[in-house]
């Protein structure tokens, strides 16, 4: 009697000694069977009970291949977004909104095994013929990249059909604003704060308030390198001395730890120090002894709530755009603090100051403003391919021939060559 399909097979390869196989199915992106096979020792119904118990399992096996084999990808990644990721409140925010655009777009209606490299570089073509710009579908890329890497690991797919594409470029050179235009942006500052003086209204002494922290604020961000959020979440006690502690940060405007999860102490600039003590200060005797704080900065006189992070970006670009610098941001100040302290070999400084995990991360950012130290190679090389007053090396006498090699070799150089100790071979 004939045995039903994917119930497995038995058969003895020795006295006391039985194979059995069974079928997973078919793998969800190769399209190949998988066969299990195993070996059972003893009599033949204990080894009919093992075939029958392991074809029940490759039965349950094969229907959820075939379940995660006709997932769509807009299903996936439903189910992505509404796991336990540990994301910060900004990186869920915006895989939402990437995720909510692929599941509406046609290639959300696809199964997501099939968003093969091929698949997904025609996709890339049609959004960009769509009007959409590189750093959008570079954006989207990583989405799908995320998802689908998640969904491999938790066996939701038998593959990651993307495994083995290269992943988007890395950003360019991240551009920094020029220290002449931090200082135009602290001069002007101090400008408006010297021009909004108090008077009677109410209002004055509103403007005069802005104007004193948007100072403060150009300050710690040219001198701290801090992240927008970390200087949105800023509070009062947060200065010790001339140490400042950056201990939580903004994202998607609830206050949390900072992107690194981790808390770092640095040391401010006596002026930028100075100014927050005395700005502190001034805000402290103008309440007239209620109290003032916790936070650093905020639209009301008493600092209990929090100025957001987007309002804070909207203070330092109207400053900037006053000062005729329209095109530096908040965050390029912090690419100047990364540029400078790179340009002068402290990398090691510049990526605890910025917050980075490790230093390959602020090496691999600005790479390009690392100082040239090969001066004295380029000497040496000069000095040694140096030519005699005629122009022809030959002529040079053996001695003075030698006395140029050894000069431009220093004092640790290996042994002459040959050709050097006994003149040039004709």
């Amino acid at each position: 009697m004939a045995r039903i399909r994917g119930a497995g097979s038995l058969r003895q390869r020795r006295p006391g000694a039985w194979e059995v196989r069974v079928s997973l199915g078919a793998d969800a992106v190769s399209g190949r069977s998988t066969v299990r096979s195993l070996t059972v020792h003893g009599e033949h119904e204990l080894a009919e009970q093992a075939r029958d118990r392991w074809a029940a399992e490759a039965a349950l096996v094969r229907s959820r291949r075939q379940v995660r084999s006709g997932i769509t990808l807009g299903e996936l990644l439903g189910v992505w977004l509404s796991a336990e990721h540990g994301w910060r409140p900004s990186t869920l925010v915006g895989y939402r909104s990437t995720a909510g655009f692929l599941i509406r777009d046609p290639l959300g209606g696809r199964r997501a095994v099939d968003v093969t490299p091929r698949v997904l570089r025609a996709e890339c073509a049609r959004w960009r013929e769509a009007g959409t710009r590189d750093p959008t579908v570079w954006g989207r890329v990583r989405c799908l990249r995320s998802a689908l890497r998640w969904a491999y690991a938790e066996r939701i797919l038998d593959r990651d059909p993307l495994d083995g594409m290269p992943g988007p470029p890395q950003p360019g050179v991240r551009l920094h604003a020029p220290v002449e235009a931090v200082r135009d942006l602290i001069a002007h500052a101090h400008q408006v704060v010297t021009a909004a003086t108090t008077g009677p209204d109410g209002a004055e002494v509103v403007r005069l308030h802005r104007a004193e922290q948007v100072l403060l604020l150009v300050r710690l961000a040219a001198d701290s390198g801090a992240r927008r959020g970390e200087l949105a979440a800023l509070q009062l006690d947060d200065l010790d001395g001339d140490v400042l502690t950056v201990a939580r940060a903004a994202s998607a405007e609830l206050v949390g730890p900072t992107k690194t999860r981790r808390i770092r102490r640095l040391t401010l600039g006596a002026t930028t120090a100075a100014l927050w003590r005395a700005t502190v200060e001034t805000w402290r005797s103008r309440a007239g002894g209620e109290p003032v704080g916790p936070w650093l900065f905020s639209r009301d006189l008493d600092h209990h709530t929090r100025l957001s992070t987007d309002c804070l970006g909207h203070w330092f670009a109207a400053l900037a755009t006053d000062a005729g610098h329209p095109e530096v941001t908040l965050h390029r100040l912090r690419h100047t603090v990364a540029t400078t302290l790179v340009g002068r070999g402290d990398l090691l400084q510049a990526q605890y100051r910025l917050g980075h995990r490790d230093a390959s991360t602020t090496l691999r950012i600005y790479s390009h403003a690392m100082p040239l130290t090969d001066t004295d190679a380029a000497e040496t090389l000069d000095r040694l391919y140096a030519m005699p007053a005629s122009g022809d090396p030959r002529s040079h006498p053996k001695r003075e021939w030698r006395q140029v090699v050894s000069a431009a070799a220093g004092s640790a150089a290996r042994p002459l060559p040959r050709s050097a100790q006994t003149g040039w071979n004709d």
